[in-house]
């Protein structure tokens, strides 16, 4: 199973805006709210994490974002 890009592609970001056309696409990201950036081409980069915290409604932050340090716990097995 491939593994999704850490940045939605730009099929993604058209079903997300409702838009083909990148202006369009960045029109709706500003007014709604959303931090995307630009690349050179002129078209919207949205991370995927962020998008998923945006879209169940958590507001993200450098904290929330940033990924939890975990360890391996043996313990339970037998």
């Amino acid at each position: 199973m491939e593994q999704p890009s850490e940045i939605l592609d730009e099929e993604e970001v058209a079903r997300l805006t409702g838009y083909q056309i990148p202006s369009k696409q960045i029109a709706w990201l500003a007014s709604n709210g959303w931090q995307y950036t630009l690349t050179r081409a002129r078209r919207p980069i949205i991370g995927r994490i962020y998008f998923r915290m945006k879209m169940a409604g958590v507001k993200p932050t450098t904290t929330n974002v940033a990924a939890e340090t975990w360890t391996l716990d043996l313990s339970r097995v037998g």
